[in-house]
């Protein structure tokens, strides 16, 4: 379970900007979102603004890890763990840093005049040291981020976390197809067992819901029945159609409502 270490700043520009400008939000996302590394290997994961949006002069992050996954390794002096296009936004900063022991919190802010930025580029960078233990584990945005700009909050912001497969290789998410109105999320993934299902459709009727290992053969028959329309979850246990613990590896959940079909991938980590 993430701890979490939430720091505030107080120490920000009294800029007015014209409301329009904060319409897009600011979209961030830790980099790269699914690697593989050695066992004992050190790797640097980005803290990046993805596109262009919402002008920004400021932010607060909270990033959580496992600790006996990741070993965070704090860079000296503080200030080369910021972004290269955050520090190049501006000579002077207000930067804050404090490590804990399963997350670190980030406050940083461009100190100039008439200075803000909009993205895309690097804002943050973080260090770390896998375990000597094979396995795969997530670094992610805890609560308590937050964008501003001239002393106003950046909203909405969103975020994606990234995904480590320490001497265990992790398929790169492809992009799929949308089907309107249907959709389908495993969370958590990866899973070290049980986890559920978000399916959200927007007509009711039969819907089907699938697990298949990556030999094509069905592990569970999840959900077979008439279902209203709407966002509901679905619990798997972990275990296939005969109540035995299925293993680890790549999986799909695939479901099927009103001759229309969608389906995610995801992995299972005992």
């Amino acid at each position: 379970m993430f701890k979490s270490l939430s720091l505030r700043i107080g120490i920000l520009l009294a800029l007015a900007l014209p409301a329009s400008a904060l319409a897009q939000g600011v979209k961030v996302a830790l980099l790269p979102a699914v690697t593989t590394v050695a066992p004992g290997a050190e790797f640097v994961l980005s803290l990046e603004v993805t596109r262009a949006g919402s002008a920004f002069n400021g932010f607060d992050a909270v990033i959580g890890y496992d600790p006996t996954a990741l070993t965070f390794m704090p860079q000296t002096p503080n200030s080369l763990q910021e972004g290269a296009y955050f520090v190049a936004g501006c000579g002077s900063r207000f930067h804050r840093f404090v490590a804990g022991a399963d997350s670190v919190s980030i406050s940083d802010v461009l100190l100039c005049a008439n200075t803000s930025l909009t993205g895309p580029g690097q804002v943050y960078k973080l260090r770390f040291k896998a375990s000597n233990t094979v396995q795969a584990t997530t670094v992610r945005f805890l609560p308590g981020l937050q964008f501003y700009n001239a002393g106003l909050f950046v909203n909405p912001d969103s975020s994606s976390d990234a995904t480590i497969g320490i001497g265990l290789a992790l398929d790169v998410p492809k992009a799929r197809p949308v089907t309107p109105g249907l959709a389908l999320a495993a969370i958590p993934n990866p899973s070290h067992g049980s986890m559920n299902f978000r399916v959200e459709a927007d007509r009711s009727g039969w819907q089907r819901l699938l697990i298949i290992d990556s030999q094509g053969r069905i592990v569970r028959r999840l959900s077979d029945g008439n279902f209203a329309a709407g966002v509901r979850s679905v619990a798997w246990d972990g275990t296939n159609d005969s109540g035995m613990v299925a293993a680890p590896g790549r999986y799909l959940a695939s479901i099927r409502v009103a001759g229309r079909a969608v389906e995610t991938r995801f992995s299972l980590v005992r």
